[in-house]
């Protein structure tokens, strides 16, 4: 690797001067961009250092088995930033060469060689710069090396346009929730003797024009307050098949679920699975699919999503909720979003906080009228298909890419067939 990238190569920043900062927490796993905005912070000394075309390569564990790599592409021109001391920089030799280097570092062949060669105590591995910049792999021309780069990248680029779209698509059907559940905007726009905005009159019709009081304050006229118990007929924690019996992982066909494969969306996969013979001598649930798995472990992580787009087991890390039908899952999943900071207020415990199953099912919520859930499911479902369906695609996309990274390295298949293929995909 070291032929063709410099490994934490120097780059000059003044003591004192402020530039832009990306910490572990901005490194994604499944894409390739830094995730979110990027803040400026006065550099103080020490830590990675890096600039646009560099990679960024998380050397600690977990971060590192969880696949933490980052391409550099989002700093003003001619800007060096700095960022976490558990970076590795990987700088190309050759500008030609920056998105190649990217994508053989996300590579499962460089995870699993930097993974063999941690060191340090348990909890706080490391892989040594001098074991990255040793990898060896068979190295292609330089104009496969491009080609293979943009071939990559189209498929990158197609998986963030859907991820922007499902963005959107998400935050109409959170504002549209917060507008008819959280603050009663058709309610009270009716008090007024307004039409409720962006809502046609037969929809308006379902909503009271009044207030009334209950134990949580000023409610709209007949709707009633209950507990999440009292909208889900299961909710049940889950627990993790004994690892040292080999029947029950090897060769199983049931996923099951860890708390950080929650993404506060659809899960379409999970990295582990379980055996029938796990599923009928263990504790383990298995949930039906339009599920939801919330997290319970682990502040700030408690009140992550995951809608179940296949049934599926779960650790005990999650507690698993089945919303009654005339609810409707996603009525039930933006009541637990909005409810997140409630539930991390109440997160006990010394090591790692959590919260029980006990607070999660006594949670008081305002039940609307089943008119009323009823056209917000109808709108509701009508986005989260779309997002499902842009889901699966990305979920199909980054399949082919990292199928196609170590075949076209190793000479197993070639550019060209390599480039039908991926034409054929996103046609």
């Amino acid at each position: 690797l070291s032929d063709i990238a410099e490994i934490n190569p120097r780059r000059p920043i003044k003591k004192g001067e402020v530039t832009p900062f990306i910490d572990m927490a901005a490194l994604p796993i499944h894409s390739r961009d830094v995730d979110g905005n990027i803040p400026s912070r006065e550099y103080k000394a020490g830590g990675s250092k890096f600039r646009n075309g560099d990679t960024l390569v998380a050397r600690i564990t977990p971060c590192l088995e969880n696949g933490k790599t980052a391409f550099v592409n989002c700093l003003p021109d001619n800007t060096v930033a700095h960022g976490s001391t558990e970076f590795i920089v990987l700088a190309p030799r050759s500008k030609h060469d920056a998105v190649f280097v990217y994508y053989l570092a996300r590579s499962g062949a460089f995870r699993d060689y930097a993974i063999a060669r941690m060191e340090g105590t348990s909890g706080r591995q490391r892989v040594p710069n001098s074991a990255v910049a040793s990898y060896k792999f068979p190295c292609p021309p330089t104009d496969q090396r491009v080609g293979i780069g943009k071939l990559l990248s189209s498929l990158d680029d197609r998986i963030t346009l859907l991820r922007e779209t499902n963005k959107t698509l998400e935050d109409i059907a959170q504002a549209i929730f917060k507008s008819w559940f959280v603050d009663f905007d058709p309610v009270r726009a009716k008090m007024e003797g307004r039409q409720p905005e962006g809502m046609d009159g037969e929809t308006a019709e379902l909503f009271p024009g009044s207030f009334e009081e209950s134990e949580l304050g000023v409610i709209p006229s007949g709707w009633n307050v209950v507990t999440i118990q009292g909208v889900c007929d299961t909710i049940s924690n889950g627990s993790t098949p004994s690892r040292s019996k080999e029947e029950y992982w090897n060769f199983g066909t049931i996923p099951w679920v860890k708390t950080g494969e929650l993404a506060d969306g659809f899960l379409i996969s999970s990295a582990e699975q379980i055996t029938e013979k796990a599923l009928v001598e263990t504790s383990v649930k298995l949930l039906p699919e339009n599920s939801i798995l919330m997290a319970i472990y682990a502040a700030p992580t408690v009140g992550r999503l995951g809608v179940l787009t296949q049934p599926a087991t779960f650790n005990q890390a999650c507690t698993g909720l089945v919303a009654k039908k005339h609810v409707g899952t996603w009525f039930l999943f933006w009541t637990l979003f909005f409810a997140r900071g409630w539930f991390n207020s109440r997160a006990n415990g010394a090591a790692q906080q959590n919260i029980s199953k006990k607070i999660v099912e006594n949670f008081e919520l305002v039940l609307p009228s089943s008119q009323a859930l009823s056209a917000f499911g109808e709108v509701s479902s009508r986005l989260h298909e779309k997002i499902r369906a842009n889901t699966e695609t990305i979920s199909t996309l980054s399949s082919l890419r990292d199928t196609l990274l170590p075949r076209l390295i190793s000479g197993q298949l070639r550019l060209p067939e390599a480039q039908e293929i991926t034409e054929a995909v996103l046609s």
